[in-house]
């Protein structure tokens, strides 16, 4: 069974919507988490993470970005954009009457986090950006753009176990078998016997295919200032991100002295939040926000 129910909601332009639902152990006391995953991931990502939050007291609500696991594929690829994708967190929480809420977001989540402040700074109590910011590596985007959108031919869970390991080894050395099996199922879904489709539109690679994407913008470092300088943040980073390097770090606590800060050994971009550095910053920060 299940420790989640599922959600539908339908976005301002028209968009079947899908998110998780975890509730409060015990009821609903404190205000809920929002948790939002990464560029080419998916709701699944925080299936180990979300459980323990509910546990301790917080209704916690994990959304498919659009075009990403359950959520609808959108026709039009110019909007997948993050302006759109904050829109449908808005809309989101419209239809389920969160008017505040913590918020966690991994590497692309977290730049949405970033948009829903400029749009919305009173729906966040508080923020959790996991290994993102407003600058990230040019390097980890032109290795993001090798990939992202292409077809990969895998015919067995093995073989798509190796796929993705392939993509995260670097930034997860001492993962396990089992654990890239996880991973793997939660990357792929076998639409048919033999036949493996990831669980993403290709069309989310239309701004890398088209030259758009650029490692940092006034507007994301104004929306980081907006953010961290009130409400609490904290950020956490894989000790072997490649993604935020920590010249970004020492920007981002220039740009905001009240940003807490904890590095995860021994990984990459980006931590599952499982780790006990993690988890320990994880306890400390919602323990503050309410």
């Amino acid at each position: 069974m299940s420790n989640y129910s599922d959600i539908f909601f339908t976005s301002s332009d028209g968009l079947r919507l899908y998110a998780r639902d975890y509730p409060a152990r015990g009821g609903q006391a404190r205000l809920p988490v929002v948790c939002i995953h990464g560029l080419t991931r998916n709701s699944s990502d925080f299936e180990d993470i979300a459980p323990w939050i509910a546990e301790r007291g917080r209704r916690v609500i994990v959304v498919d970005v659009r075009g990403r696991g359950r959520s609808q594929h959108d026709p039009v690829t110019r909007r997948y954009h993050p302006m759109n994708y904050a829109g449908d967190i808005l809309k989101m929480t419209h239809d389920l009457g969160i008017a505040r809420a913590v918020f966690i977001g991994t590497s692309m989540g977290g730049l949405i986090i970033l948009t829903v402040a400029l749009r919305r700074l009173s729906l966040i109590a508080g923020a959790v950006l996991n290994d993102a910011g407003p600058t990230v590596s040019m390097r980890a985007l032109k290795r993001i753009a090798e990939y992202i959108g292409k077809p990969a031919q895998v015919g067995s869970w093995a073989e798509a176990t190796a796929h993705v390991r392939s993509l995260y080894g670097g930034s997860f050395p001492e993962q396990s078998d089992e654990e890239w099996l996880r991973w793997a199922r939660r990357t792929f879904h076998e639409a048919s016997p033999g036949e493996f489709v990831q669980r993403y539109d290709p069309g989310i690679a239309e701004p890398f295919r088209a030259g758009k994407l650029k490692n940092t913008a006034w507007i994301a470092r104004y929306a980081f200032r907006r953010l961290a300088r009130s409400r609490p943040t904290l950020l956490v980073r894989g000790a072997r991100s490649e993604v935020l390097e920590p010249s970004h770090v020492a920007e981002m606590r220039d740009a905001a002295p009240k940003l807490q800060v904890v590095e995860v050994p021994g990984v990459g971009h980006a931590p599952t939040l499982m780790e006990p550095a993690a988890q320990a910053a994880l306890q400390r920060f919602l323990d503050r926000v309410d």
